[in-house]
């Protein structure tokens, strides 16, 4: 993907590159390579078209069953837990992690990945971070879905033991 994306923008030349924030770890590897080699471009991320009911909106939903179209929306509503939980004062990312698996698995899906990151970095989420976004991907019968949500973190959203740290 870099070498390509570094060819076109080389060739192009433009001022600015729009990239869907849908595959977020593809727009960090971008966004990495336009820093490290020092490419004059912006890199803006597209925000994630979504149906009604959530569900990032791609090509791959064409090979959703009937039956699983209904219930896809979980990978979304997974994500959007987390969040929640880490809204609220969660910071054991791992245990979240292993919790929104089981709810997709439950929901009778492979479950690819859940995890937890540093929204620049793309390492493993730290207690202090506070830039984080949650990726996820399933299987389904004909198709593997991503999806992801970022948020971030002011003081007050610290753990309580944080909050008391710093006083």
């Amino acid at each position: 993907v870099t070498t390509v994306v570094s060819k076109l923008l080389h060739i192009v030349q433009p001022d600015v590159a729009i990239f869907g924030i849908k595959d977020y770890q593809q727009l960090a590897v971008i966004r990495r390579m336009v820093e490290d080699l020092c490419i004059a471009v912006d890199i803006i991320g597209a925000p994630i078209a979504r149906d009604v009911d959530g569900l990032a909106l791609s090509s791959r939903n064409g090979y959703l069953g009937e039956d699983e179209r209904p219930r896809v929306k979980v990978l979304y509503e997974t994500l959007c837990w987390c969040r929640d939980q880490i809204e609220r004062g969660e910071r054991d990312f791992t245990s979240l992690e292993i919790q929104a698996d089981k709810m997709l698995e439950k929901s009778g899906f492979r479950t690819d990945y859940v995890s937890i990151r540093n929204s620049k970095t793309l390492e493993p989420a730290a207690h202090d971070d506070s830039q984080l976004t949650i990726l996820g991907a399933m299987f389904t019968k004909g198709a593997r879905l991503i999806d992801n949500i970022s948020l971030t973190l002011g003081e007050a959203d610290a753990p309580a033991e944080q909050k008391e740290e710093k006083k």
